[in-house]
């Protein structure tokens, strides 16, 4: 191998390594964490009615374990839902550019073993903090309710 090569492994590992997240820190500021008595996929439809009924979008459903089934594996139940409100987008760009990098805001869903299933997000206030605006601080508060009456409405048993 030639220098060159050596030092790109070693960059990669060491860059690698810097990047992780110690497990010991979770869950993260901000963090809530629901169970529900709802199985995955009840959930799932549950959360994305929420959030149309809260009057946000929903902009991507991403999920490993459909995405899994759909090449014959198993795996426990598992999606990210992406959610969004463009007066909120704007409102979040005027106070801060950088802030951009945060939306769209998340919720994820896992299956649990017993067959329910869990709504993990963080709360809009965390996610903006760091940004240190009023501006920011103040939207976020709204969408910290907002984004807690949809997990409490998928979450809810009828």
């Amino acid at each position: 191998m030639t220098r060159a090569m050596l030092a790109a492994i070693g960059l990669s590992i060491a860059v690698g390594g810097a990047a992780q997240a110690d497990p010991a820190d979770y869950p993260y500021p901000g963090i809530v964490e629901i169970e529900t008595p709802h199985g995955f996929d009840a959930l799932y439809d549950r959360m994305v009615a929420a959030i149309e009924a809260h009057e946000m979008l929903v902009l991507a459903k991403p999920s490993a374990s459909r995405g899994a089934a759909g090449r014959g594996i198993e795996i426990p139940g598992n999606a990210v839902i992406e959610t969004y409100r463009n007066d909120f987008a704007v409102r979040m760009l005027e106070a801060s550019i950088p802030a951009g990098i945060e939306a769209p805001l998340r919720y994820y869903l896992t299956e649990n073993a017993d067959g329910t299933a869990r709504i993990t997000y963080r709360q809009p206030s965390a996610v903006f903090a760091p940004y240190g605006s009023a501006a920011l601080d103040s939207m976020a508060g709204e969408l910290d309710a907002i984004l807690a009456a949809i997990a409490a409405d998928a979450a809810a048993t009828d």
